[in-house]
C-alpha cells in the first residue's frame, strides 16, 4: 500500500511537506498580508512511515492468528484489505478521523462554482476580508482590530467608553455584513466537492480579471500517516484488521467442516473464526461509541 491514499496526491492536493495547497496573501515587498498556513516541515522526519506502520499491522496479525505455529492461509492481499477497510470503517464511524482547518480560495468574476479537493469532508463557513460586497483597499475594508486599538488607546485613552463604542461598532460591522454581501451563503455538495456561491462575484477587469481571496473553515480527513501514528487509533485499527482477516480466514476453513485423515481426520474451526471475528467487530464499533479512539463526545445543543 502506498505512503498516502489513493484519492491524495501530491501534485493535486498537498505540497511535498503534506500540506493543504493555498495560495499565501503575504506580499513580500510590503511586507503585509496573511501568510500560508503553519505546518510543521519535519512531519515525515517526526513520524513513523505509513508502511512500516502497515507491516507492524501485518505482524500482529499473523502472530494472533498462530503463524509459526500453524498455517495462516491469508495472503499479502488479505491483511491489506482487512487494513483498508478498517480505515474506511473508522473514517465513516469516528469524529476523531477529521479535523478543523483553514485554507484560502480564490474567487472569481462570475465565476459561482469551484471544486475543492477531496479530501476536504464539510465547509463551515467563508470569510471574507471586508464587509461589503466592495472588494479591495476601498473605506469597506475596515480592520476591526486596528481600530478597537485606535478607539480604545488613542482616541479616548483615559475617559470612558473606549469599550462600549468597540462593542456597538462590532454589531453594526456584522449588521453591515449581513445587508451588503458581508457573510457569503453556499451550498456544498460533499460527494462531487462542488462548492457553489449564492451569487457572483461583480466584474473585476481583465487581463487577468481580479480575485478576491477567502478563507474556507473547513473539516477535513487525517491523512493515514496521522491515524496510524495516533496511540489511540493505532490499536483500534489493529483489532479491527485483525478481526477482518480471521474472518476472511474463517470463510475459507467453513467451506470444509474437516479433511479427511487418520483416526477420523481433522476439524477446521472456521465457524469459530467467523463468530470470534464478528464479536471483535462489534466491540471495536462500540469502543467507537464509548470514544475509546479519543473521538469527541457529544455536547449540549441548544437553540
Amino acid at each position: 500500500m502506498s505512503l498516502l491514499p489513493a484519492n491524495v496526491s501530491l501534485q493535486g492536493n498537498l505540497t511535498a511537506n503534506l500540506s493543504l495547497v493555498t495560495d499565501s496573501l503575504f506580499n513580500a515587498n510590503t511586507g503585509t498580508g496573511a501568510g500560508p498556513i503553519a505546518f510543521d516541515a519535519n512531519l515525515i522526519a517526526q513520524l513513523t512511515t505509513v508502511q512500516s506502520l502497515q507491516n507492524d499491522i501485518i505482524d500482529y496479525i499473523r502472530l494472533r492468528l498462530g503463524y509459526g505455529m500453524i498455517d495462516v492461509e491469508a495472503d499479502k492481499e488479505h491483511f491489506d484489505m482487512g487494513i483498508k477497510q478498517a480505515l474506511i470503517r473508522y473514517r465513516q464511524k469516528s469524529s476523531n478521523s477529521v479535523e478543523e482547518s483553514y485554507a484560502f480560495l480564490d474567487i472569481y468574476p462570475e465565476t459561482q462554482e469551484y471544486i475543492l479537493p477531496n479530501y476536504i469532508m464539510d465547509v463551515k463557513q467563508i470569510y471574507r476580508r471586508g464587509i461589503g460586497s466592495v472588494t479591495g483597499t476601498t473605506a469597506s475594508q475596515f480592520e476591526p482590530f486596528a481600530s478597537g486599538y485606535l478607539n480604545t488607546y488613542m482616541l479616548v485613552a483615559g475617559r470612558v467608553g473606549g469599550l462600549t463604542n468597540y462593542e456597538l461598532f462590532v454589531d453594526y460591522q456584522k449588521l453591515a455584513m449581513r445587508m451588503f454581501g458581508g457573510f457569503m451563503n453556499f451550498y456544498w455538495n460533499k460527494v462531487t466537492k462542488k462548492l457553489t456561491l449564492v451569487r457572483k462575484q461583480p466584474f473585476g477587469g481583465t487581463n487577468p480579471p481580479q480575485s478576491e481571496t477567502v478563507m474556507l473553515h473547513v473539516f477535513n480527513y487525517k491523512p493515514d500517516i496521522m491515524l496510524l501514528n495516533d496511540p489511540q487509533v493505532f490499536p483500534w485499527i489493529q483489532d479491527y484488521a485483525y478481526a477482518l482477516t480471521m474472518m476472511s480466514i474463517g470463510q475459507a476453513r467453513e467451506k470444509f467442516a474437516s479433511i479427511a485423515g487418520p483416526q477420523g481426520g481433522t476439524s477446521l474451526n472456521g465457524t469459530a473464526l467467523k463468530t470470534e471475528g464478528q464479536a471483535l467487530l462489534d466491540k471495536c464499533d462500540q469502543d467507537i461509541g464509548l470514544y475509546v479512539d479519543g473521538g469527541q463526545p457529544l455536547t449540549w445543543l441548544m437553540g
